[in-house]
């Protein structure tokens, strides 16, 4: 809803909107620590599984109180009483859904990792056999 830019990230700009449109606006710097206290891969930018961080930080009580982080999910909890029971059920599904998609985003870096690891080795294996092969030879 909020990514104007249509690139899958809430970038400075947009989160200063959004907290705005949300009414716990932020300074500049505050925009600034808020997406840094959860930008794991340090591109000033939030992406969705950063973003679920933030959920993931506050249900812990990791998130400073007077932090526009803390603000943030606070103004995103929802409300039985007004939302009823039926929106209650759609916005906890969506948030398990949310974290299921960012559980099978890390397996794949996992494994993308483990196939990289597997590769490097292999390769130290050829490269040690052909210098073995190699001082048969100069012999």
């Amino acid at each position: 809803r909020y990514d104007a830019g249509k690139d899958g990230f809430i970038d400075l700009m947009e989160l200063k909107l959004m907290m705005e449109k949300l009414g716990a606006p932020q300074t500049h710097l505050g925009l600034k620590n808020m997406i840094k206290e959860v930008d794991e891969d340090l591109d000033s930018k939030l992406s969705f599984r950063e973003f679920l961080l933030i959920f993931r930080k506050a249900a812990a009580g990791e998130l400073q109180e007077d932090s526009g982080l803390h603000a943030l999910a606070r103004l995103s909890e929802i409300d039985v009483s007004t939302e009823g029971v039926k929106g209650a059920k759609s916005f906890f599904e969506a948030k398990v859904q949310a974290i299921q998609d960012a559980s099978r985003f890390e397996e794949e870096i996992k494994a993308e990792q483990e196939e990289k690891k597997k590769q490097a080795e292999e390769l130290k294996q050829r490269k040690a056999a052909f210098k073995e092969l190699q001082s048969t030879f100069k012999q």
